[in-house]
């Protein structure tokens, strides 16, 4: 499959926006506000799109990928580290994808970014990214706590 990488548009935010994941995924969904909006149209989010122009998912880079509170308890401090965050099109979530399109965020970073080194924060009910990760060959840093949620950090030294 060859897919492209291109800065998100205003109309991949507003299909993005309507996005919905099943249970317990749906802590994902954004809110159709014009706040997460703008969000998705920051310079560090870009979309991935298919052969026949489909909305693929997408990837963030840098702060947008951070979570605040594990800013404050200093889990990206290293600045060797990319911050990586993604989302993909719920139609192709749980179907064995997971890993290739991830790969494709990381290939697009190296080479539009210049990284090889990666970090990511994902919630810990999501066990399914997380095997995924660890399939890819991240490695836990630390857990924190942001109300009743506990999120992961990992990191990824990718060979050059």
């Amino acid at each position: 499959m060859k897919v492209k990488v291109r800065r998100m548009s205003e109309i991949d935010a507003l299909k993005i926006l309507v996005w919905h994941y099943a249970p317990p995924y749906s802590w994902y969904d954004f809110e159709q506000t014009n706040s997460d909006f703008h969000v998705l149209l920051k310079d560090q989010y870009y979309c991935v799109i298919g052969e026949e122009g489909e909305l693929i998912g997408f990837f963030c880079y840098g702060t947008a990928a951070q979570v605040s509170l594990g800013v404050e308890q200093g889990f990206y401090r290293d600045q060797d580290y990319l911050d990586i965050g993604l989302g993909m099109n719920p139609l192709l979530c749980g179907k064995g994808y997971g890993a290739r399109f991830f790969l494709i965020g990381m290939d697009y970073a190296k080479h539009q970014f210049g990284f090889s080194k990666f970090r990511l924060t994902v919630a810990s009910f999501n066990q399914r990214a997380i095997k995924m990760y660890l399939k890819v060959g991240f490695v836990e840093i630390g857990r924190f706590i942001v109300s009743t949620y506990e999120f992961i950090v990992m990191i990824y030294e990718r060979e050059s």
